[in-house]
């Protein structure tokens, strides 16, 4: 490519090879098999195991952008013990399992067909008795997912509402609290609902920490969040004025202890419920670690909790790959920076992006008096932000091949608009439905 050194091609190149690693580490029906075994008529999931001559039906419920290809897993393992299921989509996520019905809906924006496919996942939940087992497949995008609002509240309003959310700078487990408090699956509604059943909930989790009650905003764990940190949350980003009226009444009634909370822990409607992650961000980073130090580089890993506005998070990760060029700190080049995690972007223009086409533009920009260092940033679920980009990748002359086409970084970052900046230099990362979702993979390399 014109103006790169054979270094940096070389880079670019690995970068992709070591991003690609951390994909194959979490895919989702291997994650399945890796955790869920049958041995006749036993079922073995983690280290608990369920005799399915006990169990009078088995039903198969979830959401997410991996749940097609956790439900073709299930299928696979329990064939026809499988009563009936359904799980919800994002549209293109799809493979084909048989007797568990997929349907496609919207994200971030839930829309109608996500609201249907919510109430059939509930009317699963409902009929189960307590001698059903009901296996739920949970996977990043699950809050979108699985729109139900509270009485009152439309689906409109609920659209608007994580609208204003995804713009005012929230962050994942902020936007999930409201979430919960404005649904009648969240939150740990599920396992009421699906009580005096047994539940396990097989995750794929996309959140810092990997937190149950965060992940697609905890349909089947204990809720910690309250309507009164709902009410700080609205508070601190001062959107009180943009929600929907309802819904912020809604809110108001629940902190004033006219609407019943979300389920707590010590509930007993979870005695008979069971969580266990499968996969997470962590695991794409090591795969994706052993990747790079198979390719020649010395590799840190930062962390996979990385969170806050994205342009000073890039900022950072570009200082440690210029203190790497220039010291030989805190590990000595050919070097691999890997880290995690989820940042947000505050929105100040009208443009388009995501938080990871906005981390490499930000990073290129702090870089572009260097040499030989590429930034390569994409989301495993293969979408960054409401594109059709996974992220984007940058590198030392990113900065001088835009300007040659017109192309101000500085106008482009102002604007939010990294999508159309990375267009213009054709630098944006495409992957299509990855089918699965553990956050964000950020590689630096330095050579």
């Amino acid at each position: 490519m014109k103006n790169q050194s054979e270094k940096t091609v070389k880079l670019r190149k690995d970068a992709e090879k070591i991003f690609r690693a951390g994909l194959a580490a979490v895919e989702p029906g291997a994650a399945i098999h890796k955790f869920c075994r049958r041995s006749n008529d036993t079922l073995h999931i983690g280290n608990k195991n369920y005799e399915l001559s006990r169990f009078d039906r088995i039903h198969v419920i979830g959401a997410g952008k991996a749940a097609a290809p956790m439900a073709t897993a299930i299928e696979e393992i329990l064939g026809d013990k499988i009563s009936d299921g359904v799980i919800n989509v994002k549209y293109g996520y799809v493979s084909k399992p048989g007797k568990i019905k997929v349907i496609e809906a919207g994200h971030p924006v839930p829309d109608q067909n996500g609201k249907d496919g919510t109430e059939s996942i509930m009317d699963i939940a409902e009929s189960a008795g307590k001698n059903d087992l009901v296996i739920c497949l949970i996977s990043g995008g699950g809050s979108a997912l699985l729109p139900l609002p509270a009485k009152g509240i439309t689906l409109k309003d609920k659209q608007d509402t994580i609208k204003v959310l995804l713009s005012c700078g929230a962050s994942i487990d902020e936007i999930n609290s409201i979430r919960k408090h404005i649904s009648r699956i969240k939150g740990g509604m599920l396992a009421r609902t699906v009580y005096p059943a047994a539940l396990v909930s097989l995750i794929l989790s996309d959140v810092v920490g990997d937190d149950l009650d965060v992940i697609a905003s905890g349909p089947s764990v204990p809720d910690s969040s309250t309507y009164e940190d709902c009410i700080e949350i609205i508070r601190h980003y001062e959107i009180s004025d943009r929600l929907p009226e309802i819904v912020y009444s809604h809110i108001c009634k629940g902190a004033s202890g006219l609407i019943s909370e979300t389920p707590k822990p010590g509930d007993p409607v979870f005695e008979k419920t069971v969580d266990l992650i499968i996969g997470s961000n962590m695991e794409a980073i090591l795969s994706a670690k052993k990747k790079a130090e198979g390719l020649g580089y010395n590799t840190i890993i930062l962390s996979s909790m990385i969170e806050g506005e994205t342009k000073h998070v890039a900022r950072v990760h570009a200082a440690i790959a210029k203190e790497i060029r220039k010291t030989g700190n805190p590990l000595p080049a050919p070097a691999c920076i890997l880290s995690g995690g989820e940042t947000t972007v505050t929105l100040t223009g009208n443009g388009r992006g995501g938080r990871n086409q906005e981390f490499s533009l930000a990073a290129a920009m702090d870089i572009s008096r260097d040499k030989d260092i590429v930034v390569f940033s994409a989301g495993t679920d293969g979408t960054d932000g409401p594109t059709d980009a996974a992220g984007a990748v940058a590198d030392t002359k990113t900065v001088k091949r835009a300007l040659e086409k017109n192309a101000d970084p500085r106008t482009f970052l102002s604007n939010n608009d990294s999508y159309n900046f990375f267009r213009v230099i054709d630098d944006l990362v495409f992957t299509g439905p990855t089918n699965t979702n553990v956050m964000d993979l950020r590689i630096i390399l330095v050579a």
